[in-house]
This record gives C-alpha cells, sequence and structure tokens, in this order.
C-alpha cells in the first residue's frame, strides 16, 4: 500500500537564516526534478508580502545553487504563499488554516531557534 503524499510543506521559521541559506535552494531543486508541485507556505513573524519571500527566496537559491532558471523559479514562486504572525498567538495558526485551503496532510518543517 502506498502511504498518502503531503498536500502542502509549511515552513516555519521562513524569513530565516536556515530557510535563506539551505531550505528554498533545496525546495527550487525539487521543482526542477518536478518532485515538488505542492504549495509551500512560508510563516514568519516579519509582516511581508508573499513577494517579498520570493524576493528572499530567489536570493538564497542564487547563493546556494550559483544560478536561478527563470523557468524554474518561475514554478517554485506559483507554490510559495506566506502566513505572517507569532507562533504564540492562535490567530496565526487560524490564518495558516486559512492558507492551507483544506488541505488535510500538511508537512511541517520548524527552522525556528530552539527556545520557540
Amino acid at each position: 500500500m502506498t502511504e498518502p503524499r503531503s498536500d502542502a510543506f509549511v515552513l516555519f521559521g521562513a524569513t530565516g537564516d536556515l530557510a535563506h541559506k539551505k531550505i528554498f535552494g533545496s525546495l527550487y531543486s525539487m521543482v526542477r526534478r518536478s518532485h515538488l508541485k505542492e504549495p509551500v507556505i512560508g510563516v514568519a513573524f516579519e509582516d511581508w508580502s508573499v513577494d517579498q519571500l520570493c524576493e528572499r527566496a530567489r536570493d538564497g537559491i542564487q547563493l546556494s545553487e550559483g544560478a536561478v532558471d527563470d523557468k524554474v523559479f518561475s514554478e517554485f514562486a506559483k507554490l510559495l504563499h506566506y502566513v505572517s504572525g507569532d507562533y504564540r498567538d492562535p490567530a496565526t495558526f487560524e490564518r495558516l488554516r486559512d492558507e492551507l485551503n483544506g488541505g488535510q496532510r500538511p508537512l511541517h518543517y520548524l527552522a525556528i531557534p530552539p527556545g520557540m
């Protein structure tokens, strides 16, 4: 029997250094290899737009990959979503639920400080 796939990737700490230096490049590579088609929802405290997250992701991909294929990045950028909020605030998770748009099996990645 095949296990069901996750239907979204939720990245807590999406504006931080770990996401910038490592995770965005890895996700971009997955898109390039056609292994990632699910939404990627970044969650962080900064009051950013999804466009700002895309800029941060592109910069991180440039650093980790050396070059950015515009066609692949365009596909990746279409998957990106962003939720701004404090992890201690239940309203953040309500906005995340709305952004998941009915997703039932999100994969959660915690790129946040251990104290959080």
